[in-house]
């Protein structure tokens, strides 16, 4: 059985899936979005970015 990794919102301090709070972009980078407080954090670089 595979687990989803959990995240924590800077913002609220929510825990939630990873899967459902990151969203990749083209250019390597992702976005963070708390779907509690709806918050977000734009162009995070990855390792790739």
């Amino acid at each position: 059985m595979r687990k989803d990794p959990k995240v924590i919102c800077p913002f609220c301090q929510q825990q939630q899936s990873l899967s459902k709070s990151l969203t990749a972009q083209s250019n390597q980078n992702v976005i963070f979005t708390c779907s509690h407080c709806h918050e977000s954090i734009k162009n995070i670089e990855t390792s790739k970015g």
